[in-house]
């Protein structure tokens, strides 16, 4: 929650974005066109807006420790286009960000792929007071926020099993991640986890654990982002069976007892 002074603040609050001439964009459109993405000036626009607010409500709540502008536009905003490299994520489909924290990834993806329909949940209501400011400042369709816990709403008769594609970059075991995660994706459809780190170990641990839940690992995509030593790794897993209903278990288990 909000305290009362934060909620002032946010309301008052105008953010005003600098023009584009007053940010020098080159090294964002060379990383993204390494990676076959192109923007029109508009999106430019709305990242650099998004990048202000980030930035600005950051002073009064922790949403992110990257605030300088070219590491937010490498490490945040490139980082999450880099999808593209796993997935086309240029056709009409539905996504679910889980842990979405500012936004990260699926907030950035709907900027730079705007025909796709996002779903951007988190546990944290003052992340999603963010991105709802963000999404009305840019005036955006097609996206929308959820307040709650992925044990609860991946259970039957709320979002399971109803996005072709599920996202994550949160900070867990690939076999906590997967439990919250592969729930909410259709059969046929995809969960791919963003990893920081080439988790030798974790994927062969997390192979059983996925086939439980209706998976499969299909395949991990390993690279530096554009001009950068900064590894990532996208684990894609494939959604071929409906999850026993038993999953997700109730709140806390999954992180506390990851499946073997």
């Amino acid at each position: 929650m909000l305290c009362n002074d934060e909620m002032q603040w946010c309301c008052d609050m105008e953010v005003s974005v600098k023009s584009v001439k007053d940010y020098d964009t080159s090294k964002f459109e060379k990383d993204i066109s390494v990676l076959g993405v192109s923007l029109t000036g508009q999106q430019i626009e709305n990242f650099l807006v998004y990048y202000e607010m980030l930035t600005d409500w950051n002073q009064v709540m922790n949403l992110t420790a990257i605030t300088e502008y070219e590491d937010v536009m490498k490490k945040h905003f490139v980082d999450s286009i880099s999808l593209i490299k796993a997935f086309d994520v240029r056709k009409k489909i539905s996504v679910i960000d889980v842990g979405t924290g500012a936004g990260f990834p699926g907030l950035a993806l709907k900027l730079a792929f705007p025909q796709l329909q996002v779903t951007l949940l988190d546990s944290l209501n003052k992340r999603i007071k963010f991105l709802d400011a963000v999404i009305e400042k840019l005036n955006l369709s097609g996206v929308e926020t959820i307040h709650g816990r992925a044990e609860d709403l991946a259970k039957p008769g709320k979002l399971r099993e109803s996005f072709d594609l599920c996202v994550s970059r949160a900070v867990a075991n690939l076999s906590t991640l997967s439990e919250y995660c592969l729930p909410f994706v259709k059969i046929n459809g995809y969960f791919i986890s963003y990893k920081s780190e080439k988790i030798l170990e974790e994927v062969p641990a997390a192979e059983r654990a996925v086939l439980l839940l209706g998976g499969r690992i299909k395949e991990q995509i390993e690279f530096q982002l554009p001009d950068s030593d900064l590894y990532r790794n996208l684990v894609v897993i494939e959604k071929y069976k409906k999850t026993p209903a038993k999953f997700p278990r109730k709140s806390g288990l999954p992180a506390k007892e990851p499946l073997k």
